[in-house]
């Protein structure tokens, strides 16, 4: 008789775990949710909760309610352990990320659903330029915000009866990004993939990937793909529209999270080539200084010969040391435009140039760059086609004791010249140092007063 019932309590056991497995199809099947409450209601926004962070973790000892709506999903994978939510459906002023230790958290907190969290005992703190409420772990000895364990996130967090709330996107463009934003849900319109991600999958295998969007106005921001989301082995789209996604900081960096794929239209034509990036025969190298009584003082200047402003975006400035036929430095102009009829100086310590000749440089940079050569150096400009415009010295030849050694001294373009060489002529030049060889003048030069950087 044992045995019998004991069969029958078998068999409804069977029979109640396959009926469950039958409503279960795949991980879009719906799920009880957790019972609604009404009489919660929030006593701070979200806004003034983020303001009470100052510099450093705290864990929240009052009891501040606020709510949210849901603008993220985990469904497709690409969401892991966090919840953004937003303070209203439409136009939000904050948003804030949750860290909670919860799989399949669009089970219980859908898209668009409004919910109220219970603070006391959180902690808020920021990681990577953003504000998150949490738990607590140590990171190197130092408590953080960590992910809230899933036994009791329904100790805080709880669905407001309300119904679903209709989410539209604030559509933004990438220069008018602000900090405000994140954890939001935004919209970006005239995007793509940037030509160079083209042809390849959303992330790798298991990896988290950044590919990036550009518009056609060649601004860029980062689009963040985990290597686990559903959609990681598919291409990038090819065209052009509009892109909708949770807005994430990386410290400095803006960073882009779709929900799936659906987040992504893009149906038009791709933007023309932008042209941005110019050549010209106009700009050269008009002085190179190598102070004898200070090397803090040593400079390179550039000239524009043209009536026309250059944007000096892709061109570079190479060093070559002594008779090295390899390059040792590389100064990126990009960024700086060099105006018409105007020099443009560079410097490798921009203060002690300053303090010396009474402004400071166009531009300052490291030293060992292109901008601190100490007289027997070899340098190259370069358009953005990677093309040599113009030169000083012979690549591969030591500078010492020939015509384009200017140790403790100054080499100066003479004034009659309006174009660049990309091939050296020492009768373009004046130069002075501490020789006299190859044709130079033996007289080293002291600055301030033997240079008159920024005056053709």
């Amino acid at each position: 008789m044992n045995f019998k019932i004991n069969n029958i309590k078998y068999v409804t056991c069977l029979l109640g775990l396959y009926l469950l497995m039958a409503c279960v199809k795949d991980k879009n099947f719906e799920t009880p949710k957790a019972d609604c409450v009404s009489d919660l209601s929030a006593n701070l926004t979200i806004g003034e909760l983020k303001a009470h962070y100052v510099d450093e973790l705290i864990q929240i000892q009052e009891d501040w309610v606020i709510e949210g709506y849901v603008v993220s999903s985990d469904l497709a994978g690409n969401f892991f352990g966090t919840l953004h939510i937003q303070d209203n459906p439409i136009n939000p002023t904050q948003g804030l990320q949750l860290e909670i230790d919860l799989r399949e958290s669009h089970l219980f907190y859908e898209v668009g659903s409004k919910i109220l969290i219970k603070t006391k005992g959180l902690y808020l703190g920021m990681s990577k330029g953003a504000i998150k409420l949490g738990g607590v772990f140590s990171a190197f000895g130092n408590p953080a915000v960590g992910r809230l364990p899933a036994a009791i996130v329904g100790e805080h967090l709880f669905n407001s009866c309300d119904p679903l709330g209709e989410l539209q996107p604030k559509k933004v463009g990438i220069n008018a990004l602000n900090d405000s934003m994140i954890s939001t849900l935004v919209q970006f319109s005239n995007m793509e993939i940037l030509w160079a991600d083209l042809g390849q999958r959303f992330a790798v295998k298991e990896e988290e990937t950044i590919r990036t969007l550009t518009n056609c106005e060649d601004l860029e921001l980062e689009l963040l793909n985990s290597g686990y989301s559903d959609f990681q082995g598919n291409l990038l789209p090819e065209g052009n529209g509009t892109i909708t996604g949770v807005l994430i900081k990386d410290n400095k960096d803006y960073q882009l999270v779709i929900r799936d794929t659906s987040d992504i239209v893009f149906m038009d034509i791709r933007c023309e080539d932008l042209v941005d990036e110019f050549t010209s025969s106009k700009i050269f190298i008009s002085e190179l200084a190598d102070p004898d009584n200070n090397t803090g003082a040593r400079f390179v200047e550039l000239y524009n010969s043209d009536s026309e402003p250059l944007d000096l975006k892709g061109w570079t400035l190479r060093r070559y040391t002594n008779d090295n036929m390899a390059i040792s430095s590389i100064i990126d102009l990009s960024g700086f435009v060099i105006e018409g009829n105007s020099t443009f100086v560079i410097s490798p310590n921009a203060s002690e140039f300053e303090m010396v000749y009474g402004f400071p440089p166009n531009h300052g940079v490291s030293t060992n760059s292109p901008a601190d050569s100490n007289g027997d150096d070899n340098l190259e400009l370069v358009d953005p086609f990677g093309t040599v415009i113009d030169s000083f010295g012979v690549i591969g030849e030591d500078g010492s004791g020939t015509s384009h050694e200017f140790e403790d001294g100054r080499a100066l373009r003479n004034g009659n010249i309006y174009q660049a060489n990309p091939n050296y002529n020492p009768g373009e030049w004046t130069i002075y140092n501490d020789t006299g060889d190859g044709g130079t003048i033996n007289e080293p030069q002291n600055a301030p007063d033997d240079f008159n950087p920024g005056i053709r």
